[in-house]
C-alpha cells in the first residue's frame, strides 16, 4: 500500500497547527469562535493509506454509512479482512465482487484506478508534495472522483489546512444555519468566508460539520 508522509505542508492533526489555526479563526469569525466554544471536535486521525482512502471514499459514494460498512466488511472479506492491492483486484471474478455488494458502478471505478496504478499512468508514492490544485487535478483523471472526493482527500489523507468544500451540503447547511442565511451560500458568500477563514478553512469546515451534530450548539 501507498502511506502517508508529511510533505512540507501543516496538517490538521498536528496539535500546534491546530491551535494555531483556533486562535486565527477566533479572532476573524465571531459565530465561528462561538462555535468553537461550545463545540467539540475531539481528535483528528488522518488516513495513512493513499490507495485505501480512495478505494473506500467509493465504496461510501452515494449510500448511508452503516450500508457502506457492511460493503466494506464483505468486500474486505475477500482478501482476509484487508483491501486488495491493485494487482489482486484486478483477477478477482467479478462476481464475488457482486456478491460483496459492490456495484457495477463501483467496480468499475475501483478498477480504472487499480489499472492506473499498475501501469505507472498515476503514481501515489508523492502526492503528499503536491499542492492542492495539482492534487484535485491529479485525481480528477481517474474515474470516478470529482472535485468533493478529491477534497476530502485532501483534507482527511493528506491533512491539507485549507479547504473549503464548496459543494458539499453538510457545509451549506452548517453555513445557512449559523450564519441565518435564507438561503444556501452562493459561490461568493462561499469565497467571502474562505477569504475569511484562510489558512484553516478546513478547520473551519469540520466545525461548520460538527455544529450540525452537537447538542451544545443552539443558536443559529
Amino acid at each position: 500500500m501507498i502511506f502517508m508522509r508529511r510533505g512540507h505542508f501543516e496538517s490538521i492533526d498536528d496539535k500546534k497547527t491546530w491551535a494555531k489555526a483556533l486562535s486565527h479563526l477566533k479572532k476573524r469569525d465571531r459565530i465561528l469562535a462561538g462555535i468553537i466554544k461550545n463545540v467539540r471536535v475531539g481528535v483528528i486521525e488522518l488516513e495513512s493509506d493513499y490507495y485505501g482512502s480512495i478505494v473506500e471514499s467509493f465504496v461510501y459514494q452515494q449510500i448511508s454509512g452503516s450500508a457502506a460498512n457492511a460493503i466494506l466488511k464483505k468486500f474486505k472479506g475477500l482478501y482476509r479482512g484487508k483491501l486488495p492491492k491493485p494487482r489482486q483486484f484486478l483477477v478477482t471474478d467479478i462476481r464475488k465482487l457482486r456478491k460483496a455488494g459492490l456495484s457495477p458502478q463501483k467496480i468499475s471505478y475501483i478498477k480504472d484506478l487499480c489499472e492506473r496504478i499498475e501501469s505507472g499512468n498515476l503514481t501515489l508514492r508523492n502526492i503528499h508534495r503536491m499542492e492542492d490544485g495539482e492534487v484535485i487535478a491529479k485525481l480528477d483523471e481517474v474515474k470516478g472522483i470529482g472535485r468533493w472526493t478529491a477534497e476530502m482527500f485532501l483534507m482527511f489523507t493528506l491533512g491539507r489546512t485549507d479547504i473549503l468544500p464548496a459543494d458539499d451540503l453538510g457545509i451549506k447547511n452548517a453555513i445557512r444555519k449559523n450564519y441565518k442565511l435564507r438561503q444556501h451560500p452562493g459561490r461568493d458568500y462561499l469565497a467571502m468566508l474562505k477569504k475569511r477563514w484562510s489558512p484553516y478553512s478546513t478547520v473551519a469546515s469540520i466545525y461548520m460539520w460538527r455544529s450540525l451534530e452537537s447538542k451544545n450548539w443552539k443558536e443559529g
